[in-house]
C-alpha cells in the first residue's frame, strides 16, 4: 500500500515539476496562497491573521455588498462550500547520525520544518545559515528534519557530515540512504521545504530556495509565535 500511495506521489510530482510546482501541491493549491515560492494555506494563514489590522473599509463594504447581492439572488445559499480535505503528512524511513532507522511519522508531535538538501546543492547551502538561525531560536519547540539526498555516490553521509561540521551547523541531519524520502515525497528539486503542523498536516510548503524571513512565516504557521 505504502508503495502504491509512493507511486501516485511520484507521478503527479513529475507533473507538476513539469509546470514549475512541487510535490503535492495539487492538493494544497486549491486553498493556497503564494508568498514568495512558499505555497501556503489560506485557512492557516487567516487564522494567522485573524484579529490584526489591515483590511480597509472599502474592502469590507465590497465584501457586504457581495453578501447582499447573493442574498437577493440566491447565490451562495443551495448548499455550503465544503472544506478541503487536510493534506497530511506520510510517512518514510531514513537514517540519523548513528545509523539508527528513523520514521518521519514517529518524530510528527510538534511544530516541524521537513527540508530536502544536498551538500552540492547551491541553493541548499545558501539556506542553510537561515536554517540553523531557526533551529537555535526554536530550540526544543519546533523540530528541524533535514533529509539528506544521500545517494552513495554524489552525495554520502560523510560527504554531508563534514559538510555541516565544517560549517559549524548543529541541525538535525536525517540520511536518505535508501531514496525512501526523496520517493514517498517525489523530491526531484532541491531545495524543497514543508511546513508540518503538530497533528502531521502538511499546511506550506516551497521548492527552491527560501530566505529568512520566509522560513520565519512559514513557522509561524505552525506554531503560534505571539509572545
Amino acid at each position: 500500500m505504502k508503495k502504491y500511495i509512493g507511486l501516485i506521489i511520484g507521478i503527479v510530482a513529475f507533473v507538476l515539476l513539469i509546470a514549475g510546482a512541487g510535490v503535492l501541491y495539487t492538493q494544497l493549491s486549491e486553498e493556497y496562497g503564494t508568498g514568495q515560492n512558499l505555497i501556503v494555506n489560506k485557512e492557516a494563514e487567516g487564522a494567522k491573521q485573524e484579529g490584526n489590522p489591515g483590511e480597509s473599509t472599502q474592502q469590507e463594504a465590497g465584501k457586504e455588498a457581495e453578501a447582499v447581492q447573493e442574498s437577493e439572488t440566491g447565490q451562495g445559499t443551495d448548499e455550503e462550500e465544503s472544506e478541503p480535505e487536510k493534506v497530511m503528512a506520510i510517512d518514510f524511513t531514513v537514517e540519523n547520525a548513528e545509523g539508527e532507522e528513523v520514521t518521519l511519522l514517529s518524530m510528527v508531535g510538534k511544530p516541524m520544518v521537513l527540508n530536502f538538501w544536498a551538500s552540492w546543492c547551491g541553493p541548499c547551502k545558501n539556506e542553510l545559515p537561515d536554517f540553523q538561525a531557526a533551529y537555535e531560536k526554536y530550540a526544543g519547540e519546533v523540530d528541524f528534519v533535514m533529509v539528506n539526498m544521500t545517494d552513495g555516490a554524489r552525495e554520502t553521509k560523510e560527504i554531508a557530515s563534514d559538510y555541516m561540521e565544517e560549517q559549524g551547523f548543529s541541525l538535525p541531519v536525517y540520511y536518505d540512504t535508501a531514496q525512501d524520502a526523496a520517493y514517498t515525497y517525489g523530491v526531484y528539486s532541491l531545495p524543497t521545504t514543508y511546513f508540518i503542523a503538530p497533528d502531521g498536516e502538511i499546511v506550506a510548503g516551497a521548492q527552491g530556495m527560501i530566505d529568512g524571513d520566509t522560513l520565519e512565516y512559514g513557522i509561524s504557521l505552525i506554531y503560534n509565535t505571539a509572545e
